[in-house]
């Protein structure tokens, strides 16, 4: 079953681990949405910014800071989502707790490894 994913600080540089996350996502025929600082298109998929209202977000995979995470913990809790990925760089305490208390499920983990074994 496809589960939307919404990838946070996605890039079009292909060293970026976002970049490498959106392009194994697309390549597990998982549904994809991505924001970024910039717009841009990774293997077709366009990535959008600001804050766009999706619906039916399964999955969040963060890849930003948590310095720079505070302005975008009320959008990620209104979208609720049953989950969300922080990815190796990316721990946040105080978010994990917001999330937890909302019911989402959080785990510190990386999506790249989890979509090569399997987890996803």
């Amino acid at each position: 079953m496809k589960k939307k994913t919404l990838v946070i600080g996605a890039s079009t540089n292909p060293e970026r681990y976002s970049f490498l996350a959106v392009k194994k996502l697309l390549g597990h025929d998982q549904e994809v949405v991505a924001i970024g600082l910039n717009e841009g298109e990774i293997g077709g998929l366009k990535i959008q910014t600001g804050k766009p209202l999706f619906d039916n977000i399964d999955t969040v995979t963060l890849y930003i800071a948590p310095a720079h995470q505070p302005e975008y913990y009320s959008y990620i809790l209104s979208l609720k989502p049953r989950r969300i990925i922080f990815n190796p760089g990316t721990e946040n305490t105080e978010f994990e707790d917001l999330a937890t208390s909302a019911g989402i499920e959080i785990q510190e983990a990386c999506t790249l490894v989890l979509l090569s074994i399997g987890a996803y």
